[in-house]
C-alpha cells in the first residue's frame, strides 16, 4: 500500500501496524509519537493500529536536554 511517512512516499504492504512500522525503522526503543491523517496514535494502540492506503503518518521522536 501507498503511504506518506514523513513527507516521504512509502511503500508498506497491506496490514502493516504501527507497531511494525515502528520496528522496520529501527525506533522501537525510542520515545516517539505517531500522528496519522493528523490523530494522534496512542502508543498504547500501535500493535493494533493497522494502516490504510493513503495515510499520511508522522513520527516524531523525543528529544531530551535542555538547561537545568
Amino acid at each position: 500500500m501507498d503511504l506518506i511517512i514523513n513527507g516521504k512516499p512509502e511503500q508498506l504492504p497491506d496490514g502493516t501496524t504501527a507497531a511494525q512500522l515502528i520496528e522496520q525503522l529501527g525506533l522501537a526503543d525510542q520515545r516517539l509519537a505517531m500522528e496519522v491523517n493528523r490523530e494522534i496514535v496512542p502508543r498504547s494502540a500501535f500493535t493494533s493500529y493497522t494502516f490504510k492506503s493513503g495515510d499520511q503518518i508522522e513520527i516524531v521522536r523525543a528529544i531530551g536536554g535542555g538547561a537545568h
